[in-house]
């Protein structure tokens, strides 16, 4: 069909400017030799077209490809036409006429192929959802075009919005902006939407809550595009896909210097302590990419130590000596593990991690978070490790829980170590993980598959959040640039709203009837966590995404009064706001520091 419309539309076009070039005044017209250059243009238009293109390349309708190559092909044939004809004696028809010609027949054969491409749109299913697209820039452009060239998707594109005013009279295809986000309401019931699809990749999380909100009121079901570093090839329909929390969390992909991360691991001896946990379990298969020459994997828990041997290996059968059942409250059983491994880099995961219980057992806090830790950085120093890297939380930034000032310790001796002989001793500080164990995502899901009530503690309370494998990336980042002693922080974007995740899961399950009830802050908790305590100057660590404070190392004579505190004493630190400080002469004093 455009091979046939093509060549008419060359012969139309030589006729055409031949008519225009005479002012219409048909008696001076030469008939014959003006068919004979007619049919001279169709035939070397459709030599060409078929030598070089674009018959032989099958060209999305109207695309820039097919564009470009049909107006390389149109110049061609009208450079030979208008060479024939000059040399020509006499000459067929004016010299004029092959160049006005081919202007004619371009703009003719772009029409026609817009038309075709309209009418072939418009063949939608009647059942097709109608769908709303916020968002009127190249994923909106990409979107509706995928939808209109492909209706066997069932999305009929009805109309756009976007809160740019420049975008107001904009028409993609047919499609027009009809107004902002606020018109989305009055929008969607003139139109008969269904659906809303947000077409801005890597959207903000505020954007697409007020998005999510909208939707609702007017009914509509809501889809988006993920970020762009998920998509192959331009967006489309096919990339469509309900919200969910990764959306809401607004995180972006990590920018990791590979190259650094492989030159610290690659061939060296690794210890990950806490290898059964979440982070500690994920810790160990990114490691294992980089090729140590040894992993070794030490945790209390069987179970949990089976587990990650299995998603690594395929295998729970305890096969070597590289997993190692050990607790790091046994300075005796680690010193056994570093002579027979001897670790040149460690990574520290094992903790006591959850809040309430940490609040009615601080004694466990201060054997595991703190003595634990002590005893990891003694043996590691005593085995001359080159590279310590602890696991510290957002809690440790003005603590005000037994969780947060134990882990603010940990800091602080890992900064002592640090700053004491070779090798580089850091901490990483980041907020909660999606994915790990007992995460408030885990624990809402099972509310909402036993039908409710999901319980908030405030409406109001924020976290910081990251995704598991992302946290473990930036560990391994930070093992890489971090210096003696620092904390390193690691970007944690955008709080979110534990309230608005509550809603979005309950809605992701599709449960009616599920309702959420405020139970009230808990001990020692905080309404929203930062990342930086008060007094902390935040310096540059040389990456993007990871910030640098300093914690204050303790004395010499310190060390030996933590080990020698007794469990009263212990108690009281922990249990006390963060102005109760371990004095370095003089035991426990209430004082300003931390």
């Amino acid at each position: 069909m455009a091979v046939v419309a093509d060549t008419c539309i060359w012969s139309v076009a030589i006729v055409s400017a031949t008519v225009l070039r005479y002012d219409f005044d048909l008696g001076r017209v030469d008939t014959d030799r003006l068919i004979i250059t007619a049919l001279a243009a169709a035939v070397v238009h459709l030599v060409f077209g078929f030598v070089l293109g674009p018959y032989l390349v099958r060209h999305q309708s109207g695309s820039f490809e097919e564009v470009y190559a049909l107006t390389k092909l149109i110049v061609l044939v009208a450079a030979v036409l208008f060479v024939a004809n000059f040399f020509a004696q006499p000459i067929f028809v004016p010299r004029t006429v092959p160049v006005t010609a081919a202007a004619i027949a371009l703009v003719g054969m772009f029409g026609a192929r817009f038309v075709i491409r309209s009418l072939d749109s418009a063949d939608h299913a009647p059942d097709s959802r109608r769908v709303v697209i916020f968002g009127a820039g190249e994923g909106g452009h990409q979107l509706v075009r995928s939808m209109l060239r492909d209706p066997d998707q069932g999305l009929l594109p009805v109309a756009l919005l976007d809160d740019d005013p420049r975008k107001k009279r904009l028409r993609i295809d047919g499609v027009k902006v009809r107004g902002r986000r606020e018109d989305l309401v009055g929008v969607a019931f003139r139109e008969g939407a269904t659906t809303l699809a947000v077409a801005v990749p890597s959207a903000a999380p505020d954007l697409l809550v007020d998005l999510r909100h909208r939707a609702e009121e007017a009914g509509l079901d809501i889809l988006v595009l993920p970020p762009m570093s998920e998509i192959v090839g331009r967006p489309s329909t096919r990339n469509l896909r309900s919200i969910d929390l990764r959306d809401l969390l607004g995180r972006h992909p990590v920018d990791l210097d590979t190259a650094a991360v492989a030159r610290t691991v690659m061939g060296r001896r690794v210890l990950v302590t806490g290898a059964g946990g979440s982070i500690g379990s994920e810790l160990c298969r990114q490691i294992e990419r980089y090729a140590p020459s040894t992993l070794v994997l030490l945790d209390r828990d069987e179970t949990a130590l089976q587990a990650t041997q299995m998603s690594m290996t395929g295998r729970g059968l305890f096969e070597g000596d590289h997993v190692v059942l050990a607790d790091i409250r046994d300075r005796a059983r680690l010193r056994e593990v570093f002579a027979a491994h001897r670790p040149e880099i460690v990574f520290h995961a094992a903790a006591l991690k959850h809040l309430s219980i940490l609040e009615r057992s601080p004694d466990e806090a201060w054997k595991t978070n703190v003595l634990g830790t002590l005893n990891v950085l003694e043996t590691a120093r005593e085995h001359d490790v080159d590279t310590f890297v602890n696991i510290s939380t957002d809690k440790a930034a003005d603590p005000s829980s037994v969780l947060g000032r134990s882990k603010r310790l940990t800091e602080r001796l890992t900064s002592t170590y640090g700053r004491r002989g070779r090798g580089t001793f850091v901490s990483v500080r980041f907020g909660n993980v999606l994915g790990s164990r007992g995460s408030v995502v885990g624990v809402f899901a099972s509310q909402i598959e036993r039908g409710g009530p999901v319980t908030v503690t405030h409406p109001d309370v924020e976290r910081y959040f990251m995704l598991v494998d992302e946290a473990c990336q930036l560990v391994l980042q930070a093992a890489a640039l971090g210096g003696r002693g620092d904390v390193l922080v690691l970007d944690m974007g955008t709080p979110a709203k534990i309230d608005e995740m509550a809603r979005t899961l309950i809605s992701l399950s599709e449960r009616t009837g599920v309702d959420i009830v405020y139970t009230g802050l808990r001990d020692g908790e905080k309404l929203q966590e930062q990342l930086f305590g008060q007094d902390e100057a935040i310096l540059d660590s040389g990456h993007p995404r990871v910030s640098r404070v300093l914690a204050p190392a303790m004395a010499r004579d310190h060390l030996v009064r933590l080990r020698q505190a007794t469990p009263e004493q212990a108690r009281t630190w922990m249990e006390e706001p963060p102005g109760v400080v371990l004095d370095q002469t003089v035991g426990w004093t209430r004082g300003q520091g931390r």
